[in-house]
């Protein structure tokens, strides 16, 4: 039996920047300095989550908590790889902190995008999740209305106000094909709409990979964690190729039954999933099948 695991799978560039920053901020604190935070989880992964908090990084969910917060505890709050709105970081300053940010330099150039077209008067378009803190991030740049649409049933019943002129930007980790195809709808409606694709490259090449592997593979395993966009939408797409498709979050949730007529497995993970946890599992799946 053959066990592929894709060539980009793991920390994309985005990921291992604000992962790193958390631990060369941990390695540098002093034993009576401030907590270290981060707002937000940095990542989508539960496993770093967990060893950072188990390092004493502590996670502020919103303004309000960083408010209750006492003054003599603010330390260095390090902003989440997804962004966050306009105003947090200023007002985390105005609080007393300092604040580093970890958002990942393609989903900068998207808030970036959305203040210039919004104060151009341009309405947004955000393809991408609802309630996801990229999306909710995203935003929180605009001065001017926003819609989001998730799925292509959305975008036939999306109708803007007469005259208005729209811009289309995507999360990151959109499923590249799916904001082809709400791009193409919008565009079919006749609005007078400006498009920029930023679906990340990184997404795109770990999509296309991990369709290509899937409709070869007999078994499909897809490791990512629980709450990661990116690493649910390679398991959508993994699925429409390929029946035996698991997605776990760690070798503990593995538990495959493989008849002898297995051939190939395919293995990739999402860009928040550990390069130890993708090795652990690509070894067990090698010397016990």
């Amino acid at each position: 039996m053959e066990v592929i695991l894709a060539e980009h799978a793991g920390f994309c560039f985005g990921v291992q920047r604000a992962v790193d920053t958390v631990y060369e901020q941990i390695a540098r604190r002093g034993k009576d300095e401030p907590p270290i935070y981060t707002f937000g989880s940095i990542i989508h992964n539960e496993e770093v989550v967990n060893d950072l908090q188990r390092r004493g990084v502590r996670i502020l969910s919103s303004l309000a908590e960083a408010e209750q917060i006492p003054e003599e505890e603010r330390g260095t709050v390090i902003i989440r790889s997804h962004g966050v709105e306009r105003n947090v970081s200023e007002k985390l300053k105005a609080l007393g902190y300092q604040v580093m940010d970890a958002t990942c330099p393609f989903v900068k150039r998207i808030h970036d995008i959305v203040e210039k077209e919004s104060a151009a008067g341009k309405s947004i378009v955000i393809v991408g999740d609802e309630g996801h803190p990229e999306v909710e991030a995203t935003r929180g740049w605009s001065c001017t209305k926003t819609y989001l649409i998730g799925s292509l049933e959305e975008a036939e019943k999306f109708v803007p106000q007469a005259g208005e002129e729209l811009y289309v930007v995507s999360q990151t980790t959109f499923n590249y094909k799916k904001f082809q195809d709400v791009v193409e709808i919008i565009e079919k409606k006749g609005y007078n709409v400006s498009v920029v694709n930023t679906v990340c490259n990184a997404t795109e090449v770990r999509q296309t990979e991990a369709r290509e592997l899937a409709s070869k593979a007999d078994v499909m395993i897809v490791i990512g964690g629980n709450h990661s966009s990116n690493t649910r939408k390679l398991y959508e797409i993994c699925r429409q190729e390929c029946e035996e498709t698991y997605h776990i979050r760690t070798l503990d949730d593995l538990h495959l039954q493989l008849p002898e007529t297995v051939r190939l497995v395919g293995i990739t993970a999402g860009a928040s999933t550990p390069n130890n946890i993708i090795e652990e599992v690509r070894n067990y799946v090698r010397t016990n099948f």
